[in-house]
């Protein structure tokens, strides 16, 4: 799929990138510490198998460890106890079953998550198998040089796997998200996608209560949607980008 020169895109090219925090490469880009990174997350879902509080947990494995902040916060993003990934596991749709059918996406959780990936941030594939990155938009959200294939990428998600709608959900609150929903409504508009984009106040409790499929990463949402779809490990298994992926789980 291809873009074609139109009000879509700035007319000066956006070089801002969403990629890494100085200092992730000492946090993550070691062998040595994916290890250590990965016997942590194994120690922290065996508290939370047991019934500790994340809280609680995150702060015992990260003194035994001694991680940084940082890690800490990506620990606790990986980390999910046994009687999570089973109730996940169990709402996630298979790529066959969306034939046809309408997704809601978690707007600023996905466009995030893709831009992160694409700028070779680190990814953090967790417990449940789910991707995450660190970033967040902090009430305002900034355009990046991946923002327009991040689009691009959820648009051939929708053709090859033949959906009837998208429908993205973003935070209203956040600065900006009236300027991305238009651009996303702009895109669709050109390249004839039925898509539609609302703002609103609280997402994760509307998408939650939708009987439809969901494309999220967020725990939380996870654990109270009906149904949700794992759209980032779609698109690595089916366009193979180059990314810095941290397998943050092992058996």
């Amino acid at each position: 799929m291809s873009f074609s020169h139109n009000s879509f895109f700035c007319i000066f090219m956006n070089t801002r990138n969403r990629g890494k925090n100085s200092g992730d490469d000492q946090l993550f880009g070691s062998a040595k510490v994916v290890a250590k990174l990965q016997d942590a997350i194994r120690d922290m879902h065996y508290l939370l198998s047991r019934g500790f509080a994340e809280k609680a947990s995150a702060e015992l494995v990260g003194n035994r460890y001694r991680l940084r902040a940082r890690q800490i916060q990506m620990i606790k993003a990986a980390a999910a106890g046994a009687g999570e990934m089973a109730r996940r596991k169990a709402k996630e749709c298979a790529p066959a079953a969306l034939a046809g059918k309408p997704v809601y996406i978690d707007g600023f959780n996905v466009i995030i998550l893709l831009e992160s990936m694409l700028s070779g941030a680190y990814i953090f594939k967790g417990c449940d198998g789910c991707y995450r990155d660190l970033s967040s938009v902090h009430g305002s959200y900034k355009r990046v040089a991946q923002t327009d294939r991040s689009i691009e990428l959820v648009a051939l998600f929708h053709r090859q796997l033949g959906l009837s709608k998208i429908t993205w959900i973003f935070d209203k609150p956040v600065s900006n998200s009236g300027r991305l929903k238009q651009i996303v409504l702009d895109y669709a508009q050109e390249h004839e996608l039925n898509w539609e984009v609302y703002l609103e106040f609280s997402p994760d409790k509307y998408l939650a209560a939708l009987p439809e499929t969901i494309i999220s990463s967020d725990a939380w949402i996870l654990e109270h949607c009906s149904s949700w779809f794992n759209l980032v490990e779609y698109l690595v298994c089916t366009e193979k980008p180059a990314l810095n992926l941290v397998a943050a789980y092992k058996d």
